[in-house]
């Protein structure tokens, strides 16, 4: 992707995400973009802020949601998002301010998403690839979206990943073969902490 992100970058948004949530359980506000902020994070770029508990060495959705087309500032988008993610995701309660402690953030920076052009869907099987691509499917109302990180963790090949996808948005997993169904791919820079406030690394999704 022609947009790159450093490692120092990558740390400045995760303590972003963090400091934002703490300060938002704390006092029911979102901070303003740090003055400190890089120049770069106010390109726009579209995001999601991933909150993972850590039970046992082993991550556990908590909360994730995004932007996944770049409508505004990066640093702003990770803002509301990390706040969305913490308290807005519909699958989980709220977080709690005792859970700060046990639960590590995770940044995802993405392209703009694409389109797939096939003649046939089945060629869509050979237009994307695991760890590379993050996924969009749309039909009709329904759309569901999967980040590139998600198909590697769960060990799945390109097919899994496509009727994931397809069931991500209610609709049956077979639904990418139909011929009104359309597929966008997007790539996606990702930084996590290890461990609760720990080191924070990039993912590396092709290993």
């Amino acid at each position: 992707m022609s947009f790159e992100l450093t490692l120092e970058e990558g740390k400045f948004l995760i303590n972003l995400a963090r400091n934002t949530v703490k300060q938002y359980l704390e006092t029911g506000k979102a901070p303003k973009p740090p003055n400190e902020t890089p120049k770069k994070l106010f390109a726009h770029c579209g995001v999601f802020v991933t909150i993972n508990s850590l039970r046992n060495g082993e991550k556990e959705l908590r909360g994730c949601i995004g932007y996944p087309y770049p409508t505004s500032p990066l640093v702003e988008a990770v803002i509301d998002n990390a706040v969305n993610a913490a308290t807005e995701d519909p699958r989980f309660e709220p977080l709690s301010p005792a859970e700060l402690d046990k639960v590590v953030f995770e940044v995802s920076v993405l392209t703009p998403p694409e389109p797939v052009e096939v003649k046939n869907p089945k060629e869509y099987l050979s237009k994307i690839k695991v760890g590379e691509d993050g996924l969009i499917v749309e039909r009709g109302p329904y759309k569901g979206l999967l980040l590139p990180q998600v198909p590697v963790e769960w060990g799945w090949c390109e097919e899994e990943f496509l009727c994931q996808c397809c069931m991500k948005a209610g609709l049956p997993p077979d639904t990418w073969l139909t011929k009104d169904a359309k597929i966008y791919k997007f790539k996606a820079i990702v930084f996590d902490e290890e461990t609760p406030c720990g080191e924070v690394k990039r993912l590396n999704l092709t290993k």
